[in-house]
């Protein structure tokens, strides 16, 4: 499978490492492919591609973003036409002082969605660090949960990819409910900032 990220920082590093591990084409969408940094990723991961934006956005099956959420609106902009595309939303809508940008009568990902016309969105991988987004190893040997919120009918590719990458990924509704993630993912960097816990820390699911 085509794979474009969108944006190149720890987020979409992470994530492009671990699904080029399992056998997808990576497609790193950049505005500006021929700068220092975009040769330093493509030296970095030999086997994937970067791009500019658009032409990312083109080739690939999946687009991923992993912009911060100030150029999320220009990063889908330079995208082009979304739609038919499989858009994973790995964002946060979050202000300078890192409190969320939206509340529970709305979501970031409901916004990506109004930008990315006729595109099926999903809301994932926005709920842990970017260090354990590329197959994590915890000591308990459980696997972290990720859950998922979208619909259409290609939410089952997408939780497939999420799992591909070491998750428990569990369907969490339609994308009304990424309004529930997004404060989950708040509560993830709440503890892992200002509560000193870190961020080798994942969120799970215990079943009796």
């Amino acid at each position: 499978m085509q794979i474009a990220i969108i944006g190149a920082g720890n987020v979409g590093t992470a994530l492009g490492s671990g699904w080029s591990k399992e056998g997808h084409q990576i497609i790193y969408g950049v505005r500006k492919p021929e700068d220092e940094k975009a040769r330093a990723l493509q030296n970095a991961q030999p086997k994937s591609k970067v791009l500019p934006t658009r032409d990312a956005a083109r080739e690939a099956n999946i687009v991923v973003l992993c912009t911060p959420w100030a150029g999320t609106e220009g990063a889908i902009r330079d995208c082009g036409d979304l739609s038919g595309k499989v858009v994973i939303d790995a964002t946060n809508p979050l202000k300078a002082d890192l409190t969320l940008d939206r509340g529970y009568s709305t979501s970031g990902a409901e916004q990506v969605a109004e930008w990315a016309k006729g595109a099926q969105v999903f809301k994932a991988m926005n709920q842990i660090g970017a260090g354990f987004m590329d197959h994590p190893n915890f000591s308990s040997g459980m696997k972290p949960a990720m859950f998922v919120a979208g619909n259409g009918d290609q939410k089952q590719t997408v939780l497939q990819l999420v799992g591909q990458l070491g998750f428990e990924a569990i369907d969490a509704g339609g994308l009304d409910k990424a309004r529930l993630l997004e404060p989950l993912a708040m509560l993830w960097i709440h503890l892992a900032l200002v509560q000193g816990l870190g961020p080798n820390f994942a969120f799970g699911l215990l079943r009796s």
